[in-house]
C-alpha cells in the first residue's frame, strides 16, 4: 500500500462523457468499492484503494470549507452535489461533478456513502476553480486547520449571501452554464 505524499504535477487528466467514477465508504469514509474508471483516472490499483480513507485523492487546491460543507450534509443524512478537483497517484488532478448521497441499511442506519463522478463543463469548472480560490485564500490566512475550515466556510457564506443563492442553487448554476 502506497503511503508516500503524492505531489501535484500539474499536468491534468480528463475521462469521457460517457464515463461515470463511483465509489462506495463506510460511514468513516473508508473505501468499499471503487469501478474501473476511479482506478484508472486516479492511477490506484483496487489494493491501493479498497480500505484506505477517500480522502486519499485529496487535492491541496480543494478547500476545507467544501468538504465541511460535504460532511455536514452527508450527517444531515441529505444528498449533496460539488465539484472536486482531485488529485491522482501519480501526480495528475482531475475534475469531477460529484453526486454524494448516504446509504441506508433496512431499519434507516446509514452505513455507507455512495458516490457517482462525471465530468463537468469546462465553463463550471473555471467558475469552481475561481469560487476556490476565495475560499482558499480565506482559508490561508489562518495556520491551525480548525480556523482555515471556519474561514472557509465563512468566506463560503458570504459569496452565497452576495448572489442571494443557496449553496446547491449555486452549484446548479454552474451546471447550467451560470455565471461565475
Amino acid at each position: 500500500m502506497k503511503t508516500t505524499r503524492v505531489r501535484p504535477t500539474g499536468r491534468e487528466r480528463t475521462f469521457s462523457e460517457g464515463e461515470l467514477i463511483v465509489t462506495k465508504t463506510d460511514p468513516r469514509g473508508a473505501i468499499t468499492y471503487a469501478n474501473d474508471v476511479f482506478l484508472r483516472i486516479s492511477a490506484l490499483d483496487e489494493d491501493d484503494a479498497v480500505g484506505r480513507p477517500h480522502n486519499l485523492i485529496r487535492h491541496p487546491d480543494m478547500p476545507r470549507a467544501v468538504f465541511k460543507l460535504l460532511w455536514d450534509t452527508l450527517k444531515d443524512r441529505r444528498e449533496i452535489f460539488a465539484y472536486v478537483v482531485n488529485l491522482a497517484a501519480d501526480g495528475a488532478h482531475y475534475w469531477v461533478f460529484a453526486h454524494v448521497t448516504p446509504s441506508f441499511d433496512d431499519s434507516g442506519r446509514v452505513v455507507g456513502y455512495h458516490s457517482n463522478r462525471r465530468v463537468p463543463s469546462r465553463d463550471a469548472v473555471a467558475a469552481a476553480d475561481d469560487l476556490y480560490r476565495v475560499l482558499r485564500t480565506a482559508e490561508g490566512r489562518h495556520p491551525r486547520p480548525q480556523d482555515a475550515v471556519i474561514a472557509g466556510y465563512t468566506a463560503l457564506q458570504q459569496v452565497l449571501a452576495e448572489r442571494g443563492r443557496t449553496y446547491d442553487e449555486l452549484v446548479w448554476d454552474l451546471s447550467a452554464g451560470g455565471t461565475r
